[in-house]
């Protein structure tokens, strides 16, 4: 059995045995440091000794992307020391803990550390943290170095280490501090043959999947998967290590190979797999095997005996719909930094060859690297961490990407509707929230749901709904049925139990703490709770938002209470179900309503008990033909209306509220005006837009800002008699400024004097100002009349004697002198009883016809 200093003074034949003497330096002068070392090197085997070494006797994390990577590494090191797992070399992920007092080396998902620094900030007892394949750019790895810089303002003693695969060392380095040390380890990889396996036409990768419009991965894409990894074994000799976004696709591809009778194992590797079947990879073995693999064998973990890679170069990412309110894992194109990654697999114990489903024209447009997930996930964890931390919305931490504000913003909404935070401080549930490995939505709904349906329907519960098993027909009672039972998916209902025993010991550890323990009545509910009543409470309590009501009798449509739109697939057990609790919707591309997954049935009752956050009376204003205004409460859940209810004798302030609701909606126009009122109004935009101020803005928009200064009194007066109040002269005229008002009728007059005597209305309405004259009673004027203080010329619509359009004109000098002649000459004949002079200049203006002779 050899001792960590052992393992040092004689280690394993790996690339980074070359840098160890320069990490070892770094460490000597900097608390920081960056190593930035390809795949393979040997960097996770054994700088976590080296500084264990150096620290003699406190205990080294190690963060590690994934569970399956995070005990594949303890058990490998342990091996290398001649140790069993939970001596020298810990590891701890959720749900699976082997540690003791002896542990120097810990093992953990950054998930597990962030909890760990919740309960203790200074973290007592551990001498470094290495944060490994950084360049990942996971939220809770990037949550977990922004909380360790602010660690070591405390703890300047503690040692803090990125390791990255990529050049993302150069990105960190400054954030961990400035003079942090990058250490370069090249690898010794070895060459890798690329084979370009493109799709033929109708393969593509990406396309519908389903009736309902789903993007997914198409079968006929997965088929070539299967080909192209029946040619490599045809072609090539050793492992085949596979790579598909999913475990659908994974199965998918798994039993296709299987009935092809290839002559080799084919296993399947992903997160979900017992700690068994995983470990079942790195055995000895004789017949060749292929490996169908989700990302988790991207990084941090070396399958033996893998010389080939075939690469679907797909990856599934976290997305956030902020309008609708929908987190999902989408289906994308794998970023080229990705595909790297993934063809080293084939070049880490000899020569090794990479298939990729993609030509050459493709992978030059695919992305270079794969972006933060900080950058387009649900930020309610990060959100509810921060506020923890002591750092409502991450302020004054140094982050590696800024988390987006939108979406953060939205996070925090989210937690205070939970009861997590209160206006961004965090709550005694949030500090109990903040501690579950489950989200905030699912922890709240642990929490508050064991005093009334016992912990551990409460646990099955939300095993059931957060489990990643599909549920037929979107029942999810029918799949609590079948994980309890076991049936059809032995795995998946295996690691169910496990889940849900862990959330029932938690759940009575918090039992009487954050809510008070159940009464005698709570617990004589808890004997009579259904599963369907279980499953809809848990959900309801951690998705209040998507309380859905059937849109219709007999319709597979619903309203959720947050506003979107679900359907139910056809067929679907829980069609006719009046309410439902969803759990889970799929935004389907090309469709307004998302299909929903996952959903109980509620009983009305419940679903307004359970919702009562959401509840609320709207007033909405009805206005009759007549004006009248009616007022409606519409009672509502969430945006689901309940109730709508006349008002026989409504509030003033009720009423008030609804006018300037409908005004706001419909905008002042749609208020009856006096015609001097619309000419005023006029008349003041016409003067705004040519002198501004102090002639006032009269927009709409204007005009509702401003609506108490100048329509006060007739609100008023339209309140207490329950109508909506009339625009009037006398109101507009509240607007005039003083004592530029003077020069009103001067610089925008409302009517103008033309050579008869007549007074002609000004019309102001389209912001040029212009008369309708009969072309007679403007014989002698001879300039166009000018507004504004002369800045804009009056447009005369000049008319014929049966009052129709004969020239407009904003230049009458122009017009006697040219265009009259062609209107002279083609007028006279039409019109011989009035009069057509050939010098309109010095014509006598006149409203009557010729004089008979």
């Amino acid at each position: 059995m050899l001792a960590l200093h052992d393992l040092l003074a004689s280690p394993p034949d790996l690339p980074v045995v070359a840098g160890l003497s320069e990490v070892r330096g770094a460490l000597d002068t900097h608390h920081t440091l960056v190593v930035s070392a390809p795949p393979g090197t040997g960097k996770t085997t054994l700088l976590p000794p080296l500084l264990a070494d150096l620290l003699a006797g406190t205990r080294v994390i190690v963060t590690q992307p994934r569970r399956i990577a995070a005990r594949t590494a303890a058990t490998r090191l342990s091996a290398l020391l001649g140790q069993p797992v939970g001596k020298t070399i810990g590891y701890s992920v959720r749900g699976d803990t082997k540690n003791s007092a002896a542990t120097l080396i810990e093992f953990v998902t950054p998930g597990v550390l962030l909890r760990r620094l919740q309960n203790d900030p200074e973290l007592n007892g551990v001498g470094a943290v290495i944060i490994d394949e950084v360049h990942e750019r996971n939220l809770d790895s990037d949550l977990a170095v922004a909380f360790l810089n602010d660690v070591r303002q405390l703890r300047e003693d503690l040692y803090l280490v990125a390791m990255s695969a990529t050049v993302a060392a150069q990105t960190v380095a400054p954030i961990l501090g400035d003079g942090t040390p990058i250490v370069e380890i090249p690898g010794l990889i070895h060459p890798v043959t690329v084979v370009e396996a493109p799709p033929g036409r109708g393969q593509q990768a990406l396309g519908t999947v389903s009736r309902w419009g789903q993007i997914g991965v198409r079968p006929e894409f997965l088929q070539h998967v299967t080909d192209t990894t029946l040619r490599a074994l045809a072609e090539t000799s050793g492992d085949i290590l596979v790579f598909l976004p999913g475990v659908k696709e994974l199965e998918s591809v798994a039993a296709n190979l299987r009935t092809t009778q290839a002559g080799c194992e084919v296993l399947p590797l992903h997160g979900g797999l017992s700690a068994a079947q995983q470990d079942h990879i790195y055995q000895p073995h004789t017949v060749r095997r292929v490996i169908v693999s989700t990302a988790v064998a991207e990084s941090s973990i070396t399958v033996p005996g893998v010389r080939v890679v075939v690469d679907a170069c797909l990856s599934r990412e976290p997305r956030i719909d902020l309008a609708r309110g929908l987190s999902s894992l989408v289906t994308v194109g794998a970023s080229r930094a990705a595909c790297t990654q993934r063809a080293g697999r084939a070049g880490r114990e000899a020569a090794g060859t990479v298939y990729r489903c993609v030509d050459a024209a493709t992978w030059a447009g695919m992305r270079e690297h794969t972006e933060p997930e900080i950058t387009h996930s649900d930020l309610t964890g990060l959100a509810l961490h921060c506020a923890a931390w002591g750092a409502p919305g991450g302020q004054g931490l140094n982050w590696l990407t800024d988390p987006p504000a939108p979406a953060l913003q939205a996070a925090e909404r989210t937690l205070d509707s939970l009861g997590a935070t209160n206006a961004g401080q965090i709550t005694a549930l949030g500090r109990a929230l903040a501690t579950l490995p489950l989200s905030p939505r699912w922890g709240r709904a642990l929490i508050e749901a064991s005093p009334w349906i016992g912990a551990r329907l409460a646990a099955q519960a939300i095993a059931t709904a957060d489990a990643t098993v599909r549920a037929e027909g979107a029942d999810g009672v029918a799949l609590w049925k079948s994980l309890a039972r076991g049936g059809g998916n032995p795995a998946a209902a295996s690691q169910w139990k496990q889940q849900w025993q862990r959330l029932e010991k938690q759940a009575q550890q918090w039992s009487g703490e954050i809510v008070p323990s159940p009464t005698t009545q709570q617990t004589a509910r808890q004997g009579e709770t259904t599963r369907d009543e279980a499953l809809a409470t848990v959900i309801a309590l951690a998705y209040p938002d998507r309380l859905a009501r059937q849109r219709a009798k007999d319709s597979p449509n619903y309203l959720l209470a947050g506003g979107v739109g679900g359907q139910l697939p056809e067929h679907s057990p829980l069609r006719g179900q009046e309410w439902l609790a969803v759990a889970d919707l799929l935004h389907l591309q090309g469709r307004s309503d998302a299909l929903i997954s996952l959903a109980a049935p509620i009983p009305a009752d419940l679903a307004l008990e359970l919702g009562a956050s959401l509840r609320q009376d709207i007033p909405q204003v009805e206005v009759t033909e007549r004006g009248k205004v009616r007022v409606l409460l519409n009672r509502q859940l969430g945006q689901i209306t309940l109730q709508q209810v006349v008002e026989k004798q409504p509030q003033r302030d009720l009423v008030e509220q609804a006018i300037r609701r409908y005004l706001t909606e419909h905008g002042w126009g749609a208020l009856e005006q006096s015609p001097a009122a619309k000419q005023l109004l006029s008349r003041l935009s016409f003067l705004h837009a040519q002198l501004r101020a102090p002639w006032p803005d009269v927009s709409e928009t204007a005009l509702l800002a401003r609506l108490d200064e100048w329509l006060g009194p007739e609100l008023a007066q339209a309140v207490k008699a329950g109508k909506l109040p009339k625009v009037t002269a006398a109101a507009v005229q509240a607007l005039l400024p003083w004592p530029e008002a003077s020069r009103l009728d001067e610089l925008a007059p409302e009517q103008i004097q033309v050579p008869t005597g007549r007074q002609i209305p000004v019309d102001y309405s389209d912001g040029q100002p212009r008369i309708r004259v009969q072309l007679q009673q403007c014989f002698g004027w001879t300039d166009s009349p000018t507004l504004a203080d002369g800045r804009v010329p009056l447009t005369i619509e000049l008319l014929s004697p049966a009052q129709r359009p004969l020239a407009i004109t904003a230049d009458l000098h122009s017009f006697w002198t040219g265009p009259y002649a062609g209107v002279r000459a083609e007028m006279r004949g039409r019109y011989p009883k009035h009069p057509w002079p050939e010098d309109p200049l010095t014509a006598t203006a006149t409203t009557h016809a010729k004089r008979r002779r």
